[in-house]
């Protein structure tokens, strides 16, 4: 027989309105249930039925929160977002912004940490069931938005520093997003064990050609 959920427990225990610190705890604890079931069980076979019992809460507790599992799933991967931010590694603290080894120190930790644990996890789930279930892709292509919108910034920051214009920021942004993903991709489909040196040693032979271009931006 499995422990008892602590936060189950709190919860029933509590009369009215939760406390907006017991809120969080029971936030954090359904998300992190909730990825339990998904990485164990796939998308397709995991319901809510499933996290509700596994939680010990009612329908109520979690449909007042998630309306629905899309917006469980989408809640997990705002959550992995956060954790993915390398926004802090663009810019040097007190030093002066460098393009090509600021993208350099972003991908390099945006690829190690999505190759690890369940990152890594959620992804090949995304890539194995998005053809049956099309609002994975959705949600993963959303997750791409924020960090196109941080490097063109970091571009056109660098665009004004360096004295070099560039026309379209969006668009070098999205082309490095995308290229990182490609690989990404390249590596979880082929099921290969990657050394930090081998992604190291790629990174900066791709960002290096991407910014040898830099005057036709």
């Amino acid at each position: 027989m499995s422990a008892p959920d602590p936060t189950a427990a709190k919860l029933r225990r509590s009369a009215g309105r939760p406390k907006l610190e017991d809120v969080a705890v029971i936030e954090r604890r359904l998300l992190a249930v909730a990825l339990q079931h998904f990485l164990a069980h796939g998308y397709g076979a995991t319901s809510l039925s499933q996290i509700i019992k596994a939680m010990g809460i009612s329908k109520t507790t979690l449909y007042s929160r998630f309306s629905s599992k899309e917006d469980l799933f989408r809640a997990i991967m705002r959550e992995q977002l956060q954790r993915l931010d390398a926004t802090t590694l663009l810019r040097p603290l007190g030093g002066r912004p460098e393009l090509e080894k600021g993208l350099k120190a972003y991908a390099n930790y945006l690829l190690e940490t999505s190759l690890q644990g369940d990152i890594l996890g959620i992804n090949r789930l995304i890539t194995s069931e998005s053809q049956r279930f099309p609002e994975l892709g959705i949600a993963a292509a959303e997750k791409a938005q924020p960090g196109i919108r941080q490097i063109a910034g970091f571009i056109r920051e660098c665009a004004q520093l360096d004295g070099i214009p560039c026309r379209n920021p969006e668009a070098v942004a999205e082309a490095f997003i995308f290229m990182l993903r490609g690989w990404y991709v390249n590596v979880m489909l082929t099921n290969r064990s990657v050394s930090g040196a081998e992604r190291r040693r790629w990174v900066d032979n791709a960002v290096h050609t991407l910014v040898s271009a830099r005057s036709d931006w």
